[in-house]
């Protein structure tokens, strides 16, 4: 709501217009039956005071039992009685319900997954009929998911990276330590050091020569400057190679790791 409120302030005060802004959001997993998609959607549009989203996407590929609006939310990983419930559920269901939103102008355009395996992808694309635009994954060199990202890509669609510094945003969390700090990683400080960058813009860079789209968040505004200042330099195949062999397949966000120990249900998504 409060992004909403800014959002609201920034178009009333002549800042930006609303064209001038791509607006994302996504579905939560209690919302994935047909007939529940419009439901969030129009809680989120609410939320946001928009008429419309540029984006929608589904956040991920776990159906959980519904949670009424109005009893909940945000609904999170449980239902009213504090557990986490899995429910069957077709995901081309939930998608031709996400592709009748953008007929009806909810959605600008664009409908996208996260957190999908090539697998989910090739069932998607079999039976749509409008194609996934984008595919977000948690993505650093420690988790380059190389296969993935070139199916997607050679599918069409953009792909974006969370996580794209790594640890940095588990350690409080408790999900991770700092001997897995790709900003105090040596490959990567030993990289910046010769291009007089910092770890954050080199491993920004990377995620740019790979054609895909790091996220990246901060609140300070020097950073927020140093982030987008990544396109005065480029990374050698040397330099890249060395980065991505610092891939060791470890995801921070995986619910096969940490569904079970905070809410009781076994629930893993990658192989």
């Amino acid at each position: 709501m409060e992004v909403g409120k800014g959002i609201a302030r920034a178009i009333q005060d002549g800042i930006v217009t609303r064209e001038d802004l791509f607006v994302t959001s996504k579905l939560w997993n209690t919302y994935h039956h047909p007939d529940h998609v419009p439901l969030a959607l129009e809680k989120t549009l609410q939320d946001l005071q928009l008429d419309y989203v540029d984006e929608y996407l589904i956040h991920f590929p776990i159906s959980m039992e519904y949670v009424p609006i109005e009893k909940k939310y945000p609904p999170e990983w449980t239902n009213m009685d504090g557990k986490m419930v899995l429910v069957a559920n077709d995901m081309c269901a939930t998608w031709k319900a996400m592709e009748g939103l953008v007929d009806a102008g909810k959605i600008r355009s664009d409908i996208g997954v996260c957190n999908f395996s090539t697998q989910l992808l090739r069932q998607i694309l079999s039976t749509c009929r409008i194609r996934p635009s984008t595919l977000q994954v948690e993505l650093h060199p420690q988790n380059s998911q190389a296969k993935l990202v070139r199916f997607a890509q050679e599918a069409g669609m953009r792909v974006t990276a969370f996580s794209a510094f790594g640890a940095a945003s588990y350690i409080e969390l408790g999900m991770a330590n700092q001997d897995d700090m790709l900003l105090k990683n040596s490959v990567i400080c030993d990289i910046a050091a010769s291009k007089g960058k910092s770890a954050a813009q080199i491993l920004i860079r990377w995620a740019v020569q790979r054609n895909t789209l790091a996220l990246t968040k901060t609140c300070t505004p020097s950073r927020m400057g140093e982030n987008r200042n990544v396109f005065d330099f480029y990374l050698t195949p040397t330099e890249m190679g060395r980065i991505d062999g610092l891939n060791c397949n470890r995801r921070y966000n995986d619910p096969g790791d940490f569904c079970e120990p905070g809410m009781g249900t076994f629930c893993p998504i990658y192989d």
